[in-house]
């Protein structure tokens, strides 16, 4: 995934930065995470897809779309955020009465929940800019996937601050909040790398 963050002339509203947004060539995703300046990525690559498709599959007895009870998930949707735009990879809102606001492009109403799966060239914008923007609108909990690291960690707003409340990786068994119901077995998240080749064995001496 490419990532770049570039300073454009100075633009005058929300609906002029986001038309620019609209005018992306297909395959490139624009968030303003930053009024005023418009950050761009490419599309994830195979190892962001896996664990993305492996995470909406530990969360499917939940998914209204798909059977489930009480949330509704929406992947990679535009939410507007006052003057910012995020996309998050998923992002989960409680069923309520009214699901009319799911319509709106870009989505004005903050989710519940929201979950970041980092690559190498995204980390720092995830980890550092959005998620404080996730905590400082209202959501209530904020997942932080690593492929590399195998991790995943859990936020809440703390004092209008994130605060880590859970930690786990590899093959852990762990209850995710706001999912606790359920136990998630996170060697289902990464994609598993090859076996290193090994040296052929000498053959035996006659």
């Amino acid at each position: 995934m490419i990532l770049t963050m570039a300073a454009r002339p100075a633009i005058r509203s929300f609906q002029e930065q986001y038309a620019q947004i609209r005018k992306l060539p297909e395959g490139v995703t624009g968030e303003i995470i930053e009024p005023g300046k418009l950050s761009t990525m490419s599309r994830p690559g195979r190892t962001h897809r896996f664990t993305a498709n492996a995470i909406r599959r530990s969360l499917a007895g939940f998914d209204r779309y798909q059977g489930g009870a009480g949330w509704w998930f929406e992947v990679e949707a535009e939410i507007r955020f006052g003057e910012r735009l995020l996309v998050p990879d998923i992002a989960g809102w409680r069923v309520r009465e009214d699901d009319k606001f799911l319509d709106d492009n870009p989505i004005r109403v903050a989710p519940d929940w929201a979950c970041e799966v980092l690559s190498g060239t995204t980390t720092r914008k995830d980890r550092m800019l959005k998620l404080p923007i996730y905590v400082r609108s209202g959501v209530s909990w904020v997942w932080l996937v690593d492929t590399e690291a195998q991790l995943v960690e859990v936020y809440e707003p703390a004092g209008g601050h994130p605060a880590q409340i859970v930690a786990a990786g590899e093959a852990d068994r762990v209850r995710l909040p706001p999912f606790d119901s359920i136990e998630i077995d996170l060697a289902q998240w990464w994609l598993s790398k090859p076996p290193a080749p090994t040296e052929p064995s000498p053959e035996p001496s006659m």
